[in-house]
């Protein structure tokens, strides 16, 4: 609608016609901002979604407990959990049921994934830190974990200081191998490290003795062990290399479907609901067999405590 401005209207009118011109004009611009306000206009991966029914989830094969496969090879797992809670307080959102479009990701594709419009959620193990922020957006945390090594048991290697000219297997695009690599130009270790292309064939390359160590996220190698079966011929060393909180990973600079992210990780921490989705999936036997009694951390519990509701 053209509005009139106030000039053109008192040109040649009585003050008294001029100003109740330019009080309609206000209230006109004023009805006119309501308006907009309320109809709450979709942009982003919001108007994505209601115009193609859908949003697009990138999992990870072998991220147990994660985002991992099943039997059916279906993505299963604890993000992929929170990721349908996501997807479902998207379709709320903008009114109209959404299907999921599954598309497999790896730790070195997920970011350009993401920034590229591939995919509008990345649900897996990755880590939230201020360097990836610079190009994705997060949810709020959801997981806390550490890099640690795995090693064959019987090894002489007990902390990274043991590591000095050995080789060691990390996957390819995580805060891991990066870890490794800081560790071994501040301590000179001379470290060879070996970047494979996801997680399991991290742990193949150990397994078949293509490294002295593997790196990776604490919770993961747990993970692999009791997948398969090899907890007699591995062990996990003690300390930590690095911190890694897990967050949901989606694009930056869309602020509604960040909102919707934040409200519906925030609904699932303040309702319990994902304090039982952890029982579930590190306490509880698994759907494909395993077991893996990991408690939750100090670290995570303090999270979940603190989280405020976010306000309607």
């Amino acid at each position: 609608m053209s509005i009139p401005r106030p000039s053109l209207l008192s040109r040649g009118a009585p003050r008294w016609l001029a100003g109740a011109a330019a009080a309609a004009v206000c209230w006109l611009a004023c009805l006119g901002a309501a308006v907009a306000q309320d109809t709450g206009e979709l942009s982003g991966t919001l108007r994505k979604a209601k115009d193609t029914g859908s949003l697009i989830i990138g999992y990870r094969e072998s991220s147990l407990p994660f985002s991992y496969l099943n039997q059916a090879r279906r993505p299963i797992g604890y993000s992929i959990d929170v990721c349908t809670a996501i997807v479902q307080a998207a379709a709320a959102e903008v009114g109209r049921d959404l299907a999921i479009q599954w598309v497999p990701v790896t730790s070195e594709n997920r970011f350009d994934a993401v920034t590229s419009g591939k995919v509008d959620l990345e649900c897996g193990s990755t880590t939230r830190n201020a360097e990836r922020l610079k190009m994705v957006a997060f949810s709020p945390v959801i997981f806390i974990a550490g890099t640690k090594l795995m090693v064959p048991r019987g090894s002489a290697i007990k902390t990274f200081r043991d590591l000095k000219g050995k080789t060691v297997v990390a996957t390819a695009g995580t805060t891991n191998a990066d870890a490794l690599e800081k560790l071994s130009t501040r301590f000179a270790l001379n470290l060879k490290v070996i970047r494979a292309r996801d997680h399991a064939d991290a742990f193949e390359v150990l397994r078949h003795g293509g490294a002295d160590a593997y790196a990776g996220d604490d919770v993961l190698l747990y993970g692999f062990l009791a997948k398969s079966g090899a907890g007699k011929q591995f062990d996990v060393t003690r300390d930590f290399l690095s911190y890694d909180p897990y967050g949901i990973m989606l694009r930056k600079d869309d602020p509604q479907f960040a909102a919707v992210v934040d409200r519906a990780v925030r609904d699932l921490i303040t309702t319990g609901e994902l304090e039982r989705l952890y029982r579930q999936w590190f306490l509880s036997r698994l759907p494909t067999g395993e077991r893996l009694n990991i408690p939750m951390s100090a670290q995570l519990e303090d999270i979940l405590s603190s989280t405020p509701q976010q306000p309607d």
